[in-house]
């Protein structure tokens, strides 16, 4: 079992989406994020004064996934977000040690589903 973390353009959601549904893959977590990276953010006027930016707003995705989801995961992610400019995120793989379903009790590589 792997948690596939992914961090991408807000405007790229809907099609990265898509692209894991096509891949068969369902169940993920969304969450509004502010961050920086390489883009290191950008100057803006506000009343006269300029102001920066620094952190950005980005979209992050959480998917726990049994382990041969993984690359047809990633693979989607990539597909969809990718925009060749600096920004479009990063994704962040590691190993989930343990997945328990709350409803029915259910463990492991079947809780995940």
């Amino acid at each position: 079992m792997k948690m596939i973390v992914a961090i991408i353009r807000p405007e790229k959601l809907e099609s990265v989406k898509k692209s894991l549904f096509n891949a068969e893959v369902h169940k993920m977590t969304v969450s509004r994020v502010h961050g920086c990276g390489q883009q290191a953010g950008y100057s803006e006027h506000y009343h006269g004064q300029v102001k920066q930016v620094n952190l950005l707003e980005k979209i992050r995705i959480k998917i726990a996934v049994n382990d041969d989801f993984v690359k047809p995961t990633v693979k989607a992610i990539i597909k969809a977000a990718k925009s060749d400019t600096i920004g479009d995120g990063k994704i962040f793989v590691w190993p989930l040690e343990e997945c328990i379903r709350i409803r029915t009790g259910e463990e492991g590589n079947d809780a995940i589903g």
